[in-house]
């Protein structure tokens, strides 16, 4: 079937499954009487109700992010009080059709690809502990030879204990994708595992330079990617507390021309809250990048002085630089040790109907598969805001250069940018309707060469309609 006509199969299934889904929730809302034993209050404080689509809702009554400065995760505006431990199954469709085959690094003719996936979402909650958990996993089919038919899955998870002046936390975050996670799904619910909405739990919300970097476009192939990481932090006093952390993350490909790698972190810092909404930090990390069939190996040791500015349901901010101590196993520019800089930065601010994310970061990474050790620069965007009752939009952005630790006027570097952008509407209580456009484009100062096509140059571009449904909360207590 040709690619067109599949995509329009596809769009006339995502319209059937959106129309089915409005007459289904209509006819349940007019039809079907309320039993009182199945109200309940908000799942979540600041919600209208457990079934609410506005996003509006999530930010008021919002409980402040008590995360320290130096830890692992990104800041967040605050997190709603919980009233009820929950699980959600939910059902996603999407069809998309893209100008060029993930494999090549030119256009070789538009093709489609279909992917059909569960998702489900855990929120529970102790007196002293909480348990979230996200996941979406199904299956793709494309018209594209060279990705063919294949799977995905992406996973996040977060176990939180607090014991008054002890908060430990274990986290993962997990995904197998048929191209690199940088940019995927952009500007429609694909991006993030889970049910998605208000009433999604917290992802990990790991930091950039703790997850396998996968920033370079033209890597080949399915690939599956993993962050464990372990942090504890102690109050010391009523202004200081220290937290210590440890990570571990792996990048594996299924097909071969790729460098694998296994990156180790560890981090010990101290935090010092100036006022109600500022805190100091300083923070020491050690970073150890070893590769799969490679004798280099990368010792980083960074040290950090940190800012942190947070202002419940509108300012999250996170400021963090200093001097960046590198080894080298296999010696680079006949050197065995470099002395550079680090830094970066993580923003998120509340709109008065939407919010927007800002990060940014720069140091050594593991190399995206492409580089033994990459010097990286990373920033990403995000912007959403409620248009009307019924429509949202979404924006983002994201830049990446990644150029080899074995910095000569010959070595190669790649400079690669996403763009997305989406539409959704929910229909009923349940389900979302959304339209989309991404383009990934990279450019590199030497060919890239893949199946057989070489260029300097890589652009695709790709529209996406998709439906997200899920069914109501089941409470569990």
């Amino acid at each position: 079937m040709k690619p067109h006509i599949r995509f329009l199969a596809g769009s006339a299934s995502v319209a059937a499954l959106f129309l089915s889904a409005s007459l289904t929730s209509a006819q349940d809302d007019n039809l079907r009487p309320k039993p009182a034993a199945r109200e309940y209050s908000p799942l979540m404080e600041g919600l209208s109700g457990q079934d609410s689509n506005d996003d509006q809702g999530s930010t008021t009554n919002l409980n402040p992010d008590t995360r320290p400065l130096t830890g692992v995760q990104n800041p967040t505006l605050g997190t709603p009080g919980i009233r009820h431990s929950y699980w959600l199954p939910g059902f996603q469709y999407a069809d998309t059709v893209r100008s060029s085959a993930l494999n090549q690094a030119t256009s070789s003719g538009w093709n489609t690809t279909s992917l059909v996936a569960g998702n489900l979402s855990v929120l529970e909650a102790w007196s002293r502990a909480q348990l979230a958990v996200n996941y979406s996993g199904g299956a793709s089919f494309s018209s594209d030879s060279a990705q063919g038919n294949s799977h995905f899955h992406q996973l996040g998870l977060v176990q939180t204990f607090d014991w008054g002046r002890w908060q430990v936390h274990f986290l993962d975050q997990f995904s197998y994708l048929p191209e690199t996670q940088f940019g995927f799904g952009a500007g429609t619910a694909l991006s993030i595992p889970g049910i998605g909405g208000p009433l999604a739990p917290p992802l990990p919300g790991l930091q950039g330079s703790y997850i396998p970097n996968q920033s370079i476009f033209t890597t080949f192939g399915p690939r599956y990617s993993n962050a464990f990481a372990t942090q504890a932090a102690y109050t010391v006093s009523s202004r200081g507390s220290i937290t210590a952390a440890g990570t571990y993350g792996i990048l594996r490909f299924i097909e071969a021309g790729n460098i694998e790698s296994n990156n180790a972190d560890f981090s010990v810092g101290y935090n010092y809250v100036l006022t109600s909404a500022d805190t100091l930090g300083v923070q020491y990390r050690f970073s150890g990048y070893r590769y799969i069939g490679n004798p280099q190996a990368i010792d980083d040791q960074v040290v950090q002085f940190m800012y942190g500015r947070k202002v419940t349901g509108r300012l999250a901010l996170q400021l963090y630089g200093g001097p960046d101590a590198t080894t080298f196993r296999v010696p680079v520019n006949n050197s065995t040790n470099r002395v550079s800089g680090s830094g970066g930065a993580n923003l998120t601010y509340a709109l008065n109907r939407g919010s927007m994310a800002l990060t940014y970061d720069h140091g050594i990474s593991g190399g995206s598969g492409v580089f033994a050790g990459a010097n990286t620069n990373q920033l990403q965007f995000s912007l959403g805001r409620q248009l009307s009752r019924e429509w949202t939009a979404s924006l983002s952005l994201g830049y990446s250069r990644n150029g080899s630790v074995v910095s000569t006027p010959s070595s190669q570097a790649y400079n690669s940018w996403y763009v997305g952008g989406g539409l959704s509407r929910p229909f009923g209580r349940n389900a979302n309707f959304t339209i989309a456009y991404a383009a990934q484009i990279q450019t590199s100062n030497q060919a890239v060469c893949a199946a057989g096509i070489c260029s300097t140059n890589f652009t695709s571009q790709q529209i996406t309609l998709g439906l997200q449904w899920r069914a109501r909360p089941f409470v569990l207590r």
